[in-house]
């Protein structure tokens, strides 16, 4: 079975296909790149160089989230059309449990953490068990002092992973002493990691309905936001 898979949730964009416990092949963009722009490029020449035609995929995984409303819409709208044009299934995956995935078979707590500014970060709290990722604390829109008490309570090791990082070490250091941090080269979602996750649940039966499917965003948007704050000025006037 192949699967082609991709991200779009952060300021990243990355697309890759794997067929059965194989990865083909994958491409990350990390640097100031629109994503409408460069996706079906990234996806073209995937395919080109691989030797494959877009009817030559079985499924398709997309990122459903927490992330970028922007970024969110772009990969939705992307694989929706793929899936529609070739009659192929698609699933979703959030982009913090892609995120834990890469740190498979590490040992304690495992914390994905995305900037979602203001302090606070999308995040949830995994652990490894038995060949598969357990999750503690569902997928949360938290300030990162908020967090950071919750993982405490935990009194183990803890290991950060995602673009949270780089801005919050030294105040997780400072919290938590015994808190560890993912390589540079693990800190971004990695679309082979969405795809083994939507490979398992695509053989087992599981797709989305291209209707009803919406990303994952945990957070009304800034027009949204901006509406009702108006809304209620207006109101009080």
């Amino acid at each position: 079975m192949k699967i082609l898979s991709l991200d779009s949730a952060t300021e990243s964009a990355t697309c890759a296909i794997i067929e059965d416990e194989r990865l083909l092949g994958e491409i990350t963009f990390n640097y100031k790149k629109q994503h409408s722009i460069i996706l079906m490029n990234m996806i073209d020449y995937l395919l080109k160089n691989l030797n494959l035609k877009i009817c030559d995929i079985d499924g398709f995984v997309v990122s459903k989230g927490p992330g970028s409303f922007t970024g969110l819409r772009i990969g939705a709208a992307t694989i929706k059309g793929l899936s529609q044009g070739t009659g192929k299934p698609f699933i979703s995956v959030s982009s913090l449990d892609a995120l834990a995935y890469n740190l498979a078979y590490t040992d304690g707590i495992i914390c994905p953490i995305l900037d979602a500014l203001r302090n606070n970060v999308y995040a949830a709290v995994y652990r490894f068990n038995n060949c598969s990722l357990e999750k503690l604390m569902d997928y949360s829109l938290i300030s990162i002092d908020e967090l950071t008490d919750i993982l405490i309570k935990y009194n183990e090791k803890v290991t950060f992973i995602g673009d949270g990082v780089l801005k919050f070490h030294k105040l997780i250091k400072e919290k938590l002493h015994n808190s560890y941090f993912a390589p540079l080269s693990l800190n971004l979602v990695k679309a082979s990691s969405l795809g083994e996750i939507g490979l398992n649940l695509l053989e087992n039966g599981l797709k989305e309905d291209i209707y009803g499917f919406a990303p994952m965003y945990l957070r009304k948007s800034q027009a949204e936001r901006e509406y009702e704050a108006k809304r209620g000025h207006d109101i009080n006037d």
